[in-house]
């Protein structure tokens, strides 16, 4: 790629950035709306499967699209954060579009962003900015469905200008309550404005308060539920080198001897949601979708899937779930010792991870680097590491939210012990002095580091341990 193109890439990375931070939450979907209306609706032009949850959407939504994109159909793929590149929020066919198509399409979205910032008190956002081209990248390619992972929340999240006609809700639990609300009542309510009129709603295990909201959702809007550990779940897992083996209940059967190169218990559940949705999706839709009705019609009526019951080829299930991935979820970084990186940023989060690292990996010595946001619940996240680490760097990430080192030192030496605590004001140094610690016993084979506190965490440590393709 030649020097120009990279400097106009990054001259519309800088465009977007100018216009705020990410969690600038402002509940309206006012301008998302107009923009969408001048953009001439491009969210309806494809069949969209929409995600939302407290822990789980991303990897969820990876797994959603590997068994869609298996089946041959073309996917786009909507996620966020993103760990490294602004470019892997809009993937098609489960690559991030290339910098020269980023840039086209902000260039086309662009002369409409004037006109509706002009209409409005309030800009459009970063994330408004960013949903708008997702959406317009995948009417372009164009996609055959999009699986379309939520911002915040639901209902006031730019992403709901489209009409999931699969409608996920990964487990929630007290997480962004300064935006969404104080209580899972009230997140749940906010992440239940996804199911719309005719969906099917595929809700994961959910706390009863949750449960109850989502279902009273379900019921108001007509549409369909199937829960896990009802209409579909997991059935049987089983450790495997690199994995585990599950046993899964689908909609439309029981698939067995499924392979999947991801850890822990939280994501087989969300194995079990995301074979579920495609499910749903292959058995039918509504027909209010827009765009190409007749290929929308030919997909829902099972035409693109094995049968038409919604039943997906175990074959192809077993191939999809073999080759997914979910960067900065438990993702081996390096070995001797071992480094792990995660994306936890709450303390529901941060349990899934531990107990698949406990189940997992056997350290015998573990230490961890953390750097969180200073907003989130620091507190209970150290409480759920504590038990498993040997001891603890604490440091900051790049971003104005993240804790600074001192004080995260101060939270962490009340419940782990000063003595187990140690401060390095760069992540890099963190690391550094992690493997260090790591390696004190000189036995490779049981010790290990754990990275983790947040997406930007696990996205910049990715970048510093150089995983990942360049891309």
């Amino acid at each position: 790629m030649s020097e120009p193109q990279l400097t106009e890439y990054q001259s519309v990375v800088a465009a977007i950035m100018a216009r705020g931070v990410e969690w600038d939450f402002d509940p309206s979907l006012a301008r998302i709306e107009d923009l969408m209306d001048v953009l001439g609706q491009p969210q309806r032009a494809y069949p969209v499967i929409h995600i939302t949850g407290t822990n789980g959407k991303s990897s969820t939504a990876r797994m959603i699209e590997a068994l869609l994109r298996e089946r041959g159909l073309r996917t786009g793929l909507s996620t966020s954060p993103h760990l490294t590149t602004m470019r892997e929020r809009i993937l098609i066919d489960g690559e991030p579009i290339s910098a020269e198509a980023f840039v086209a399409t902000y260039r086309d979205v662009a002369p409409y962003l004037e006109l509706v910032d002009g209409k409005h008190e309030r800009r459009l956002s970063y994330f408004e900015v960013l949903t708008a081209m997702a959406y317009a990248a995948f009417a372009d390619a164009p996609v055959d469905v999009a699986v379309v992972e939520v911002g915040m929340g639901g209902v006031w999240d730019a992403t709901n200008v489209a009409d999931g006609t699969v409608a996920v809700v990964t487990p929630i639990g007290l997480d962004h309550t300064r935006h969404l609300g104080p209580t899972i009542e009230d997140i749940a309510a906010e992440k239940a404005g996804i199911i719309k009129e005719g969906a099917v709603a595929v809700l994961a295990q959910q706390p009863l308060a949750a449960a109850e909201v989502l279902l009273r959702r379900v019921v108001e809007v007509g549409a369909t539920a199937a829960r896990e550990g009802l209409e579909f779940g997991v059935l049987g897992r089983d450790l495997a080198v690199g994995g585990q083996l599950l046993r899964l209940q689908g909609l439309h059967g029981v698939y067995e001897e499924i392979f999947l190169p991801l850890f822990g218990e939280h994501q087989a559940g969300n194995a079990a949601c995301a074979l579920a949705a495609v499910e749903a999706f292959a058995s039918g839709m509504p027909s209010r979708t827009g765009g190409d009705l007749a290929a929308a019609t030919r997909i829902a009526a099972g035409e693109d899937f094995e049968g038409g019951d919604g039943r997906l080829d175990p074959a192809l299930v077993r191939s999809a779930f073999a080759k997914a991935t979910s960067p900065g979820r438990l993702e081996v970084a390096r070995t001797g010792p071992t480094v792990l990186l995660d994306a936890a940023h709450n303390p529901m989060g941060m349990a899934a991870t531990v107990a698949a690292v406990t189940e997992e990996f056997g350290f015998t010595r573990l230490v961890g680097v953390l750097a969180a946001a200073a907003d989130k619940d620091v507190t209970g996240m150290l409480e759920q590491l504590e038990p498993v680490l040997a001891e603890l760097i604490v440091t900051r990430n790049s971003t104005p939210r993240s804790m600074p080192p001192a004080e995260l030192a101060e939270l962490a030496a009340g419940i782990f012990g000063a003595e187990r605590v140690h401060v390095a004001d760069r992540l890099d140094d963190a690391i550094d002095r992690a493997i260090g610690l790591a390696e004190e016993t000189g036995e490779h084979q049981g010790a290990g580091v754990l990275i983790t506190g947040s997406v930007v965490t696990a996205g910049e440590a990715r970048t510093l341990l150089r995983v990942g393709e360049d891309r």
